[in-house]
């Protein structure tokens, strides 16, 4: 399996698991708002890396790929509200914080791709 496999696979592990999360919340305002701007964010991550893989060109794969990162950072967000809102624990939200952090280092993974380049 190629890093790009690999990434599509982590991704959309993450979305399944962002929905088993989202699908547990209970069932008030605070948690439909909070759970459904993070279960669009994190879903979007996977459905993104897909279509990047998928680009025509080195320059919508760059701009597809911005598009992923935003949305693991939004993801990171809505996570980091509802723990310090007091919304979930912590400790029920780890497994999606780590998840999105890992793959904040596809920006490494990328990093050929997604630095500046001079001349072109």
């Amino acid at each position: 399996m190629n890093k790009a496999e690999e990434l599509q696979q982590r991704t959309k592990k993450f979305a399944a698991e962002a929905v088993k999360f989202v699908r547990q919340m209970a069932r008030n305002q605070e948690y439909w708002v909070l759970g459904n701007q993070f279960l669009r964010c994190s879903t979007s991550v996977a459905a993104n890396y897909r279509a990047a893989c998928r680009g025509r060109s080195r320059a919508e794969f760059i701009s597809k790929i911005g598009v992923v990162l935003e949305e693991a950072d939004e993801s990171v967000f809505w996570l980091e509200l509802m723990i310090e809102a007091g919304t979930v624990p912590a400790d029920h939200v780890k497994w999606s914080a780590r998840g999105v952090l890992e793959r904040r280092s596809s920006r490494e993974a990328c990093g050929c791709c997604l630095s500046p380049r001079r001349n072109e």
